[in-house]
């Protein structure tokens, strides 16, 4: 059974000290009989929503009124999830609201909550119970007659898991102002700019609350999970002091999902969305079973390889809204001054890299505008000329398709080129997210999903193998990154031709979308926890090999990811700068001895590999 909650105060007026104050004390939601335009720029300022108890002059991010005023706000096209309707009246009265409005929520008093219930619990109803609670007892009183959601005032991290702790058979979720599942494209359209950004600053993937860590990717922190466990979504003393349940014990409603994949049958795409929602102790259930495949599939060793990023040039025509390294804002100082590499200068980083042990180097940059296939075909024949053993990884499906198409020839004439003059394998990204609608908004202009398939296809049919990957955590959600896996699984059954996943957690501090304010800040820790391991479930018996990536959570971050499925920790590097243009604050390079004194700590053993994962020698 799941209980929403929403720490919320009620207030006469807001401003902004207010506003960061009771953000600071873990409040999302400010009521107000009538907010005023000031109150509302207060709440975007402090970062809470602010919700109005009656129909004002202006737009707040939800409504909590009387039946009759329900009515009228939906008779104005106000959207249902950003409705309660207050438990008042004839109950006739309250019902017709309800059913006409199709409210989120039904509000009552604490005395009625089992009438309520009888209202909601009326076939053709969707709506939940909410009521005020002060202590655990009346919570769990509350929810026994019927409550599913609970509005909790001043309520502490410690009197938080004193909650979930008394109704272990409850999963308790913590929601903003509006429902969890709220569509971020309908949020987009429906709410004010400024609420719109506010919310998605407080919500992860599902429209949950997000934990109030400070953490994100591409910070230099150590990851906020504790010891014992693999969840942070809690952080009262008994969660973070605490171990995970252990095996499936915590799985929940998961566990015939998790137990048919260790029984080797894969989860099907809705199953996958479903892997996606888990919280708390059912995070710990989906990594023990990404864990047990990952053994069963690779053992116990795990790889890394010595490699450099050549970024060619930041300078890109294509207007995807993540992207910080050819838009980074200059008052970040995070780009730096534009410019384009000769051949000359790559093949000299090649061969620096040569001396230093490298055996790939990976070439990606940005779409200058001035480029054809010849120049992508010019720098593979350059390099290769120089150092005829070094391993080519090089050219999204995005340069391939731009490459192919100003010289006029078909994808596979192109790649065909490339091969001969001895292009080795693709990197998997300008994938982002396989999912179009998502890609709509993210990346308008580039190549579709099919065309990112079409590319992958075509190279793995002429024998070139490629990596995968999937950048989230901004506008995306669990159905979108179920999507982008089964497109992955697609391929993957046709060709074989994939060598990995790399997850890639979305880092926001200086993407130009986040900085409109028009996506969240990266992926939650539990949403990377959950992205890794549900991509090694997913994978199992397709895709070997799962790698954390170092470069956007930091090797302590990558570390941790060992225990969810994860068998790799990804390259050297050697000044890798497209994730430091985003504002991340880890290094561009490590060392072989840094990784294997990371996979030495983690209890496995290390392994030299190359790009297509042959081990070049164990330590």
């Amino acid at each position: 059974m799941r209980v929403t909650y929403l720490r919320v105060r009620p207030a006469d007026t807001l401003a902004e000290p207010t506003a960061v104050s009771r953000r600071r004390e873990g409040t999302t939601t400010i009521e107000i009989d009538t907010p005023t335009s000031a109150d509302l720029a207060s709440g975007f300022k402090g970062g809470v929503l602010v919700v109005a108890r009656e129909i004002g002059d202006h737009d707040p991010a939800a409504w909590v009124v009387e039946p009759g005023d329900a009515l009228l706000l939906e008779a104005k096209g106000v959207a249902p999830w950003r409705l309660t309707v207050v438990d008042s009246g004839p109950r006739e009265t309250v019902l017709d609201a309800i059913a006409r409005s199709r409210s989120a929520y039904l509000r009552t008093r604490r005395s009625g909550v089992a009438g309520a219930a009888q209202i909601t619990g009326l076939p053709g109803i969707e709506t939940s119970v909410s009521v005020f609670v002060d202590d655990v007892f009346q919570a769990a009183r509350a929810v026994s007659d019927g409550a599913t959601d609970l509005l909790l005032r001043d309520w502490s991290a410690e009197r938080l898991g004193e909650l979930r702790d008394s109704m272990p058979e409850a999963q308790f979720v913590e929601r903003t102002a509006l429902p969890l599942g709220v569509e971020i494209d309908e949020a987009r359209d429906m709410l004010p700019k400024d609420i719109f950004t506010t919310w998605l600053n407080q919500v992860d993937g599902s429209g949950a609350a997000r934990p109030r860590h400070k953490w994100a990717p591409g910070k230099d922190m150590d990851p906020p999970v504790p010891v014992g466990r693999l969840s942070a979504e809690w952080m009262d003393s008994v969660w973070i002091d605490g171990s995970g349940v252990g095996g499936l014990g915590g799985a929940g409603d998961l566990a015939p999902v998790l137990e048919r994949s260790l029984d080797g049958h894969a989860p099907t795409v809705t199953e996958l969305e479903e892997l996606f929602m888990a919280r708390g102790d059912q995070i710990d259930a989906v990594a023990h079973t990404a864990d047990e495949l990952r053994r069963r599939a690779v053992g116990d060793t795990v790889t890394y390889v010595v490699n450099r990023n050549i970024n060619y040039t930041n300078l890109c025509y294509f207007k995807c809204g993540f992207c910080a390294f050819s838009k980074g804002p200059k008052s970040l100082n995070l780009r730096g001054e534009p410019y384009l590499m000769g051949l000359d200068e790559i093949v000299d980083r090649s061969r620096e890299a040569w001396g230093r042990g490298a055996t790939e180097v990976t070439l990606q940059g940005g779409i200058h505008p001035d480029f054809t296939g010849n120049f992508y075909v010019d720098v593979v024949k350059a390099i290769k000329e120089e150092l005829p053993d070094m391993h080519i990884h090089g050219f999204t499906p995005l340069e391939v398709w731009q490459g192919a198409e100003t010289l006029g020839i078909p994808v596979k004439s192109f790649l065909s080129e490339l091969k001969d003059a001895g292009l080795g394998t693709l990197p998997g990204t300008a994938a982002e997210i396989l999912d179009d609608d998502v890609r709509t908004h993210l990346c308008p202009d580039k190549i579709r999903t099919s065309q990112w398939a079409e590319v992958m296809i075509t190279a793995h049919e002429l024998g070139l193998r490629a990596t995968s990957t999937i950048m989230f955590g901004h506008i995306d959600h669990p159905r979108s990154w179920a999507r982008h896996l089964e497109v992955i699984r697609e391929i993957q059954r046709r060709t074989g031709g994939f060598t990995e996943m790399v997850p890639l957690p979305f880092v926001h501090m200086g993407s130009p979308i986040y900085l409109r304010g028009r996506a969240r800040p990266g992926p939650t820790w539990d949403e990377v926890v959950l992205m890794h391991a549900v991509s090694r479930i997913a994978f199992d018996g397709l895709i070997d090999n799962i790698q954390a990536s170092w470069v956007k959570l930091g090797l302590d971050g990558g570390r941790r990811l060992l225990d969810v499925g994860c068998n790799d920790l990804g390259g050297t590097l050697m000044g890798e700068i497209i994730t430091r243009a985003a504002g991340a604050e880890h290094g561009q390079e490590v060392t072989t001895d840094e990784f294997r004194s990371v996979i030495e700590a983690a209890g496995r053993t290390s392994a030299l590999r190359n790009t297509t994962y042959e081990v070049l020698d164990r330590v």
